[in-house]
């Protein structure tokens, strides 16, 4: 389907489409976390239909580059030109342009060809800091922006853009857009990823005024993960795509960010490589899909997404993650989780008691589990609880999950225990995997005051532990009735209620 539109700030003879064909003209990434890779899945995620021309072949995984190969500009031109002939372009995605050549064959193409639409992620300055492109290419890369619609730099890429220091500041930060705007004629997106604290804002500034307005500020909430890899090549693309169906460039970033976080989200799931892995392009087409085996848990981890959002969004977990957060608060916290694994080991020994009998596995499992939470309590007192804080009393959060545990254990049912057991392993799991992947990503172990805590969150083997656990719920799922397998829903949510009031109860203590 195709529309006219008569867009503010987009070049004439854009012609709306439902489906549009996009053109990504890029380096690769043979891990699909960047590049061109991550162009096409970002492009089809986003409605599009995806077109590919490789300007740098990438060596390169989760981990960094290890080499580049440039193939020459006239084998370039020849990608270019084949599928121009061929194919209406409603819009272009650059990125990776290697070298001055490069550059050159690009813009002649683009003044030859005259896309409707335009997007260019100049590809600058490396994630460590250094600079990926010669002086005289980072020049050339500068006179490309008039033939482009929108450019996409993060923080030092505006910088090098305006041949200035990176801003320091949020303000800083749209003031260069600003000024870059007005000195080019095009529209920039001001990403703020690489500052800190809890948000992540961005902002589309035009000095033109075409958008209505000079600076057009998105506000959305920081996804603490290390899996970041390729996230501007995928915005980037993703923008150019929803651009060429909506005609509003307002509107088209404020879809793309919702798309962006929502992969931000769930690339832990991937798990692709073992350093700084993808985001999760697809991400909403396997929402209602749990993995393999784990069906019945992984709709009950679905039906608890709200929770799990809460949790993350109290000031407990932000603060605990970056530092900040008041040593009594803690202290409550740790007496108060000490206390709980006490009773826990109790509730864990009765599964191993009630689990069935041909699978002495699992019993040893639950027996194994209820001996770690009676030496982790211990460990607690000892390590903990000495310098943070003095013996506490049940508080009545700690007191109310540990009244739900017993209650089921004392029901008899098995299934429905395990379904209970459950979130306190899996959801301490989710918070231990991203805040010390946060943690990890700063660097500031030696400053931070609970970074000792913080690195309890690396054990692989409390990882494992999750793992099985979540085995052994859809096992029984599997053989339990219709009537328990609800009830296993309902000790599971109600569990899961009480992780999120745990985690708020220093709050709670407070202000009691």
């Amino acid at each position: 389907m195709i529309h006219a539109v008569d867009d503010l700030g987009t070049r004439p003879g854009l012609r709306l489409r439902t489906t549009p064909r996009v053109l990504s003209i890029a380096g690769t990434d043979p891990t699909g976390g960047a590049g061109i890779q991550a162009d096409l899945k970002s492009i089809a995620a986003n409605g599009g239909y995806g077109m590919a021309v490789v300007t740098a072949l990438v060596a390169q995984n989760t981990r960094g580059v290890r080499s580049v190969h440039t193939p020459p500009v006239a084998f370039l031109r020849e990608q270019l030109d084949a599928v121009s002939d061929d194919v209406t372009i409603d819009a272009v995605k650059i990125g990776m342009l290697a070298d001055v050549d490069v550059i050159a064959e690009v813009r002649s193409w683009l003044e030859a060809t005259r896309p409707p639409l335009v997007v260019l992620d100049p590809v600058m300055v490396a994630t460590s800091g250094d600079r990926l492109l010669e002086p005289s290419a980072e020049q050339a890369l500068r006179e490309l922006l008039p033939l482009v619609d929108l450019v996409t730099p993060n923080l030092p890429e505006l910088a090098v853009l305006l041949q200035e220091e990176p801003a320091a500041t949020w303000a800083e930060a749209v003031e260069q857009g600003t000024r870059l705007s007005a000195a080019v004629g095009v529209i920039v997106l001001v990403k703020g990823g690489h500052l800190t604290g809890d948000s992540c804002p961005d902002a589309l500034v035009d000095a033109r005024g075409l958008l209505g307005e000079t600076v057009v500020e998105f506000a959305s909430p920081r996804v603490v993960t290390r899996h970041t890899h390729g996230t501007g090549c995928s915005l980037s693309s993703a923008i150019a795509t929803v651009q060429a169906r909506t005609g509003d460039w307002v509107r088209s970033v404020a879809q793309v960010k919702e798309w962006l976080q929502g992969a931000l989200l769930h690339a832990d799931e991937l798990e692709v490589g073992a350093g700084n892995g993808p985001i999760h392009h697809l991400h909403h087409l396997f929402a209602d899909r749990p993995p393999a085996g784990q069906e019945f848990s992984g709709s009950l981890w679905s039906e608890i997404e709200p929770i799990r959002t809460a949790i993350f969004e109290l000031p407990f977990v932000r603060r605990l993650g970056d530092g900040s957060l008041d040593a009594r608060d803690f202290g409550y916290y740790i007496a108060q989780d000490a206390l709980y694994l006490n009773a826990y080991s109790r509730v864990l020994a009765r599964a191993s008691a009630l689990a069935p009998t041909p699978t002495p596995a699992e019993q040893v499992f639950w027996a194994d589990s209820a001996g770690v939470c009676l030496k982790v309590e211990s460990e607690l007192h000892r390590s903990w609880l000495g310098e943070h804080a003095t013996p506490a009393a049940l508080g009545p959060v700690t007191k109310a999950y540990v009244d739900h545990l017993l209650a089921i254990s004392a029901q008899g049912s098995y299934g429905v225990l395990l379904a209970a057991i459950l979130p306190c392993y899996w959801l301490y799991a989710e918070v231990g995997e991203r805040l010390h992947a946060a943690f990890q990503t700063r660097g500031d172990a030696a400053a931070h005051p609970y970074g000792a805590w913080l690195e309890t969150y690396a054990d692989e083997a409390f990882a494992v532990a999750t793992r099985r656990a979540i085995a052994f719920t859809d096992s029984a799922a599997t053989t339990a009735s219709p009537q328990e397998r609800a009830a296993m829903r309902a000790a599971f949510a109600a569990s899961s209620r009480c992780e999120l009031d745990f985690f708020d109860a220093p709050r709670l203590h407070a202000g009691a």
